[in-house]
């Protein structure tokens, strides 16, 4: 095992290394549909997706046509350790300099990847206005943006830093994503709606009552410069011109199939915040809604990562959507990435788990996962998965068979 550092000891025993997790409350902390689309249920699923398609719908073992065996083999080559309770809440690679930056639960950490040492550390001593740090994200100028909890958004660039607040125009304190648009605008993601931010002039314009729901967790921008948004009351998207929204009625998240008690955790509707534990009586719960993580396909299909529904695949007009049955390993997924070999891979509430050649599998060494949850992932330039939990960081290889 490896130590980047521990990050309680690195950045000070900040808040005592204890905040939010699977059963956490980290304090504080809201949602329309769009046009005819169909659900692909488990008994169609086989169906194929069109040409262009990176993957292929999930098909279960037995049946005819089962794919062969996955050409690769994941493995877990490094583990480091952040701080027994400190929770790693987001990442993200810039490609151009080789960096991991990390986001915690007591600060940021700036990693060289071709060394695996730990480059920077950062705090509220440093210019963060909150250590608890959900985003990170980096606009077109090269600067980095951590989206805190409470804390507003800080933006970090040369040494030099700047904190947005509601007086500056920010729609709210919590801030949990960020996307780049090419028009110049940095989209942030909030708890109180979205925010654009136009580079160049300042300007600063929000986005409210558009939204099926103002609670946003994830954004992703797609070939035709669409921005999709992840809400606690399902998806929006916004094409410069109209919105359009998706919830569990259009598609959105699986079935509950397993009965588990449904997610009273939600501040739709109201302005009170809330926690983020998503357990009851020490069960999993269940809110197909709450979309937690969204990546974006090479064939333009959007997929989301949801609160108890597992996983959704949207290619514009057809859902499909895959749980535990179908090889998921939970039903709760917080984070979601493609590699380089166009895999993707859920991070969930049961450890990690990939989509190959049609079907969902687990990681073969999840039971070496210090925690069942897993929060964030990127990939990085030399294909290796990085993935975060509460406590470490993982360092994954994603090498092809012989």
């Amino acid at each position: 095992m490896k130590k980047l550092s521990v990050l309680c000891l690195m950045l000070g025993l900040v808040w005592g290394c204890s905040p939010a997790g699977e059963g956490d409350k980290t304090k504080t902390d809201t949602i329309k549909t769009g046009p005819d689309k169909t659900v692909a249920d488990r008994s169609t699923v086989g169906q194929p997706p069109p040409a262009q398609s990176a993957v292929t719908p999930a098909v279960r073992e037995g049946e005819q046509g089962v794919p062969p065996a996955p050409v690769f083999e994941p493995v877990i080559l490094d583990s480091y350790e952040v701080g027994q309770d400190v929770y790693v809440r987001s990442l993200l690679v810039e490609k151009e300099k080789n960096r991991l930056w990390v986001g915690t639960s007591v600060g940021v950490m700036e990693i060289d990847l071709e060394k695996g040492s730990v480059v920077n550390t950062f705090t509220r001593k440093d210019g963060l206005a909150n250590e608890y740090v959900f985003a990170i994200g980096v606009d077109k100028d090269g600067a980095k943006w951590f989206g805190t909890n409470s804390g507003g958004t800080t933006r970090y660039k040369d040494g030099q830093w700047k904190t947005l607040f509601p007086m500056h125009g920010l729609a709210d304190y919590w801030v949990y994503s960020f996307a780049q648009h090419p028009d110049g605008g940095l989209w942030i993601g909030t708890w109180a709606g979205v925010n654009r931010l136009d580079l160049d002039s300042g300007r600063m314009d929000t986005y409210v009552k558009e939204l099926v729901n103002e609670w946003v967790y994830a954004m992703v921008i797609d070939a035709d410069q669409r921005i999709w948004f992840g809400t606690e009351g399902g998806i929006s998207r916004y094409d410069g011109r109209e919105w359009q929204s998706w919830t569990h009625a259009d598609g959105l998240g699986a079935e509950n199939v397993e009965n588990l008690p449904l997610s009273t955790n939600t501040g739709l509707g109201t302005r009170n915040r809330h926690d983020l534990g998503v357990l009851s009586g020490g069960m999993s719960t269940y809110n197909p809604n709450y979309v937690f993580s969204l990546a974006l396909e090479k064939s333009g299909a959007i997929w989301a990562g949801t609160w108890g529904g597992g996983v959704s695949r949207f290619d514009g007009k057809n859902w499909s959507r895959y749980a535990r049955q179908d090889g998921l390993p939970g039903n709760i997924v917080y984070g979601l990435a493609f590699d380089q070999e166009d895999r993707l891979w859920a991070g969930t509430s049961n450890g990690l788990g990939y989509f190959e050649q049609g079907r969902w599998r687990a990681l073969p060494q999840n039971h070496l996962l210090l925690g069942a949850h897993v929060y964030a992932l990127a990939v990085s330039p030399a294909n290796e998965l990085w993935a975060g939990s509460r406590g470490k960081v993982y360092r994954i290889g994603l090498s092809n068979k012989k």
